[in-house]
């Protein structure tokens, strides 16, 4: 099937994960609706789709917010008159500290845009996907939601419960023709993986055991957003409340 009328909406597509599958969706004809805080390079990421020949059009957002969301839905049906895809990818890594030291703002903080955001995400375009009687939504958990990391035990609960909202909200939808399905990245070098570097040099703190990389390398964004493209498209029709982890065997 032509993915040439198809319409995708990213969240956190200004960089990393977000960009590459951005990227990815539009090379395979997809009309990419492009969603994140940071409008400079949400741009930025707009401009290299139509450099490629693709097109798309770019939405500022806090996804933390219900009127954000709601608005960035709105426009894309005003813009192209469907969804086919939601990547509901944004997120937040939390600075790895001792547990009892994590203030009540910083969990606030990594539960808002790490899980409201999928709730918020899912609840606006489902309504529009079950219109149309189709549609494919996934999900960005993390290998940490499946094998906490040391450290980060709010941004691993964050994530384990994104997977739960992908699965619960699978069963309601799968035989409406909508498949919800969430990947789980994993030691992937975006802005985000190498600020945690950074701040094991800089910041005084690093956790008492780290996971191992049994392949030898990290992975890049453009890995992910193959399985992202996979799971948006018909190949993964009968794919629902799957977890596909992208992570070099480090959940295993």
């Amino acid at each position: 099937m032509s993915n040439a009328n198809q319409v995708a909406v990213v969240t956190g597509a200004a960089s990393g994960i977000g960009r590459a599958t951005s990227l990815k969706l539009a090379e395979n004809g997809y009309k990419v609706v492009l969603v994140d805080f940071n409008q400079s390079l949400g741009e930025e990421t707009l401009k290299l789709i139509q450099n490629n020949g693709g097109e798309g059009i770019f939405v500022k957002a806090d996804v933390s917010k219900q009127e954000d969301v709601e608005n960035f839905v709105n426009q894309a049906v005003e813009t192209y008159g469907r969804i086919d895809v939601l990547f509901n990818n944004a997120g937040v890594i939390q600075k790895f500290a001792p547990f009892t030291t994590v203030e009540m703002q910083e969990y606030e903080r990594i539960m808002s845009i790490n899980v409201k955001s999928i709730f918020l995400g899912m609840k606006y375009v489902l309504p529009v996907m079950e219109k149309q009687g189709k549609g494919s939504i996934i999900n960005t958990a993390s290998s940490a939601g499946i094998r906490p990391e040391h450290s980060i035990a709010v941004y691993s609960a964050s994530k384990a419960a994104v997977i739960g909202l992908t699965k619960g909200a699978a069963i309601e939808y799968a035989n409406k023709g909508i498949r919800i399905n969430a990947v789980c990245p994993g030691g992937i070098e975006t802005a985000i993986f190498k600020s945690v570097a950074e701040s094991f040099e800089h910041g005084g703190y690093v956790p008492e055991e780290l996971s191992r990389v049994r392949m030898g390398r990290h992975g890049q964004p453009n890995e992910v957003a193959e399985a992202v493209l996979f799971l948006a498209s018909d190949k993964a029709s009968f794919m629902a409340g799957s977890v596909v982890t992208v992570d070099g065997s480090l959940t295993v």
